[in-house]
């Protein structure tokens, strides 16, 4: 019998095996699964992205014209399964500035009318010339 608390008694382990070594090539890894349906091969230019940075450059000087480029560009973006920040930002852009253009407008057209019916009030209606020199019709 062998005494636990004494090394020595115990029995020698038998030494393990060295790996076995073949000549085999090691195991191949999976290629990337194929891109899916529609969707661009990696590396390809992603259609529609030239277009959204055309229409992120002109959406801060022809609000309009990158509102629609932009558009068309998310939509083939979106046809071909990729995203398209550029075109997102041109029609935030472009839309805020559309916006901010109709309400400016108003504004400057109702402060321009109240001017103009102020001078009118006063100077009663026909032609007239101010000490300036402008010629006001007034109805």
């Amino acid at each position: 019998m062998t005494d636990p608390q004494n090394p020595a008694d115990q029995p020698a382990a038998a030494p393990t095996p060295p790996p076995a070594y073949s000549s085999a090539p090691p195991p191949a890894y999976a290629s990337a699964p194929p891109p899916a349906p529609g969707a661009p091969a990696p590396g390809a230019p992603v259609p529609g992205k030239t277009m959204g940075i055309v229409a992120f450059v002109l959406s801060f000087f022809f609000a309009l014209i990158a509102l629609i480029l932009g558009i068309v560009a998310l939509v083939q973006s979106k046809k071909a399964g990729a995203s398209n920040g550029w075109a997102v930002a041109a029609i935030i852009i472009s839309s805020v500035a559309i916006v901010l253009g109709i309400i400016l407008t108003i504004v400057f057209l109702s402060l321009g009318a109240a001017v103009f019916t102020g001078v009118c009030g006063e100077l009663g209606s026909g032609t007239h010339i101010l000490s300036d020199g402008t010629t006001i019709t007034c109805p």
